[in-house]
């Protein structure tokens, strides 16, 4: 379960009357790794109770809230945040940054059809052009930089085989190829645009969630995130018909410039590399008074793989 912090009814009440809500029930949500969540039904609906955890940096949260709530704006199916009586959207509840969101309808594709894949792709690109007139801007908190320090740090750690592993990350986190996006077209993206962060009510997405990794960067580099998450099964295994209907679904609203195109399998195995150093490191370094079980690094190496073989035949 990924409630890090609990709360209780009594510790809620107080904090969402400062939203003009009146508690009807708390709930914890299973899903998710990183931040606390909790269904909030109250007497004006349903929403999403949110304390945000140790890996989101509170002073990047009006970048993140602001970013899905400009989305929505432009006709995107994404949360706004509810304002308090301060005029502030971020509170404090049990001694963590705090939020209420609107609930999205919907449920994730736990096996997406290859409409699902074309509907997600397009959906992408529509966040990518509604963030053009986005204000704000946020560094990647997973950047070369943040991939050099957990590369470093799970060198401590490291045994035989795991030693192995980071070898073969190593070139694209220590050498030339650790950036591959640098002067592509950039703007806001979502960097964590997994299946289960995007709802979808019958055929039609309903929900995209969680942008708590949202930054500013290439376009190109969030297309590769996305593909490296829905274009491959559980195992790591490429699935080519998957890839081709999601970035045609991206491309039918945003074309690929030839400069994006071309770099697209070096952004792959760096979004690879991302994944399988930050499943490893909380492995290395896993808490076990935190109730959420570390992700296995190995799929993502395998995708990693992938995109390096396709890398080296664009060469």
């Amino acid at each position: 379960m990924a409630v890090f912090t609990p709360v209780e009814e009594a510790d809620a009440e107080p904090f969402i009357s400062r939203y003009g809500l009146g508690l009807g029930a708390l709930t914890p949500i299973a899903e998710g790794v990183e931040n606390t969540n909790y269904r909030l039904d109250t007497g004006q609906g349903r929403f999403v109770l949110t304390l945000f955890e140790g890996r989101t940096d509170a002073d990047a949260l009006p970048f993140c809230l602001g970013l899905t709530a400009h989305a929505a704006d432009r006709g995107l199916p994404c949360a706004r945040a509810m304002i308090a009586a301060d005029g502030q959207a971020v509170g404090t509840l049990n001694g963590r940054p705090a939020a209420i969101l609107e609930w999205l309808p919907g449920a994730w594709k736990r096996e997406p059809s290859l409409e699902h894949q074309h509907a997600a792709g397009a959906l992408l690109a529509r966040l990518h052009l509604a963030g053009a007139d986005f204000p704000l801007e946020r560094a990647n908190p997973v950047g070369p930089a943040a991939r050099r320090a957990l590369f470093d740090r799970c060198l401590t750690r490291a045994d035989a085989a795991t030693h192995a592993l980071l070898d073969r990350m190593a070139p694209w986190v220590t050498g030339p190829c650790a950036d591959p996006g640098a002067g592509l077209s950039r703007g806001p993206i979502h960097a964590d645009y997994f299946p289960d962060n995007l709802l979808f009510e019958g055929d039609a997405p309903s929900g995209l969630i969680d942008f708590y990794f949202g930054c500013t960067d290439a376009f190109a580099y969030d297309l590769a995130i996305a593909l490296s998450a829905w274009g491959f099964d559980a195992e790591g295994q490429p699935l080519p018909a998957a890839l081709a209907a999601f970035r045609a679904g991206y491309e039918s609203v945003r074309p690929l410039a030839p400069a994006e195109s071309a770099a697209l399998p070096a952004l792959g195995a760096v979004a690879a590399v991302r994944f399988t150093l930050t499943r490893l490191h909380d492995r290395l370094f896993h808490d076990p008074t935190r109730l959420v079980t570390p992700k296995d690094p190995a799929p993502f190496l395998r995708r990693l793989d992938w995109w390096t073989e396709q890398a080296a035949l664009a060469a």
